[in-house]
């Protein structure tokens, strides 16, 4: 820290050292500290491309979504010849739904160098791709390259597959889904047991996580969990379109606080089992809160099902909201998505119904020991009846409902999640019974599911 302060000090230029370092106080929860950086950079002469880049990094993961996106937009007005910062700027219009800027952008990184595979998958999941205006023939040709490799093979093939998802050609879908998850799979170190374990190690560390912490004030925190691309975003987006409720995003804003004050003898496991819940609760509150008072926040990390034990303890007036899809759904939307680091369960048929049988153990104990603080959503349920079942949620979070918040289209709040595009259209169902499409690609899966006691719809 104090070498990357030095680095800046008396600088009269913008520099990449200002960005390193409002990095650094941001990872040690001076917010005010990281934003008081970016601002003074901004004072500074023009510097280079990689220094605004960097800036607007920080910017994005301060909530200043807009700033962030005139400096990736400032970037790429530096060095427009570098297609990183147009995949970057990509990136952030789409999070601020500006679908056919992202999409212009995306062509530029593109056209500057076709082997930047991630644009073509950022691309490809801007908008529902149609006979008439698809890239399906251009990613086939570049999957036809004789010297196609590992990444171009994961990018393109789940590019490939979704467009080709778009148009209904399920089968050739399958195989590019498959292609590209087999790609991943195959550089990944993981083992499902260790998963599994460690799930199984959370329920027994955690067998009577009684609610103890002494903070006051925690209902203004709502935290809505579940696997991925089972309905969290969309319930998020629902939430936020009420007044005085934010969103922090998928942050790990818990688990740092957690993990912070976890220490002494035992695994990470005991360790955390132990934690101080007040401690915990200040720490969370400092990496929540970013100065907001007399507002809710929403805390929409799907993986924080892991903590719900330590949420119950430190943070008890908090509301939990778990979301469910059906399985068969919930595990194919997975199986046909590319994730960054997290996830590694979900790019194989046998390791997603391993996973997703540990899950349902751990969720079904969670139940009896979270009580009224955890209420759990069904998705199908959510797409059939959007503002009943949108007030039921409401009222367990303690707001106060209004119809209007489940038109998500009119929704201007940022999105960073796999469904940053879908979530900029009206709540649609079409994806409820998709599996169906893939019935015969996905009898592991099915017979997997069932071994472990999953309910299945009867024609599966």
């Amino acid at each position: 820290m104090v070498l990357a302060q030095r680095g800046v000090d008396g600088a009269r230029v913008c520099s990449p050292g200002h960005g390193f370092l409002a990095s650094l106080l941001l990872k040690l929860g001076r917010a005010p500290d990281a934003e008081r950086i970016v601002r003074d950079a901004l004072l500074l002469d023009t510097g280079v491309a990689d220094a605004y880049d960097g800036l607007a990094y920080v910017s994005r993961a301060l909530g200043k979504h807009e700033r962030a996106n005139s400096l990736y937009r400032r970037a790429t007005e530096i060095e427009p010849q570098v297609p990183r910062f147009w995949y970057n700027l990509a990136g952030s219009e789409r999070s601020l739904g500006r679908l056919a800027e992202a999409e212009a952008a995306c062509n530029r990184s593109i056209a500057l160098d076709p082997a930047q595979y991630p644009t073509y998958l950022l691309r490809s999941e801007l908008r529902v791709q149609t006979e008439a205006a698809n890239h399906i023939a251009e990613l086939k040709a570049q999957l036809d390259r004789a010297d196609v490799d590992h990444r171009a093979r994961l990018f393109l093939g789940y590019a490939l597959g979704k467009e080709l998802d778009d148009v209904q050609l399920f089968d050739e879908a399958f195989h590019w889904f498959s292609t590209a998850a087999t790609a991943r799979r195959s550089h990944l170190n993981y083992d499902v047991v260790t998963d599994e374990h460690k799930l199984a190690r959370i329920a027994e560390v955690f067998a009577n996580p009684r609610a103890c912490g002494t903070s006051q004030g925690t209902s203004q925190y709502l935290f809505i969990v579940g696997l991925p691309r089972s309905g969290t975003t969309l319930v998020e987006r629902i939430l936020t379109g009420l007044p005085g409720v934010k969103s922090n995003g998928e942050t790990e804003n818990f688990s740092r606080a957690l993990l912070a004050a976890g220490t002494g003898p035992g695994d990470v496991f005991a360790r955390a089992a132990a934690a101080d819940p007040d401690a915990v609760a200040a720490g969370y509150a400092r990496f929540a809160n970013l100065g907001r008072s007399g507002e809710h926040i929403i805390e929409k990390l799907p993986m924080n099902y892991l903590y719900l034990g330590a949420i119950h303890r430190a943070l008890p007036e908090a509301r939990i909201l778990s979301i469910r899809r059906s399985a068969l759904d919930s595990c194919f939307a997975m199986y046909r998505t590319l994730f960054g680091d997290a996830y590694p369960f979900s790019y194989d048929l046998e390791d997603l119904a391993r996973y997703y049988a540990a899950y349902d153990r751990l969720m079904t104990h969670w139940r009896p020991l979270l009580g009224d603080q955890l209420q759990e959503v069904v998705y199908e349920d959510i797409v059939r009846d959007p503002p009943h079942i949108g007030a039921h949620i409401a009222h367990h979070c303690g707001l106060a409902w209004n119809d209007a918040a489940v038109d998500i289209q009119q929704n201007q709040s940022v999105s960073l999640t796999a469904s940053a595009a879908q979530i900029r259209r009206p709540i649609y169902g079409s994806s409820s019974g998709r599996w169906r499409h893939y019935r015969r690609h996905l009898r592991a899966l099915i017979s997997a599911l069932r071994v472990r006691g999953i309910a299945l719809p009867e024609e599966a």
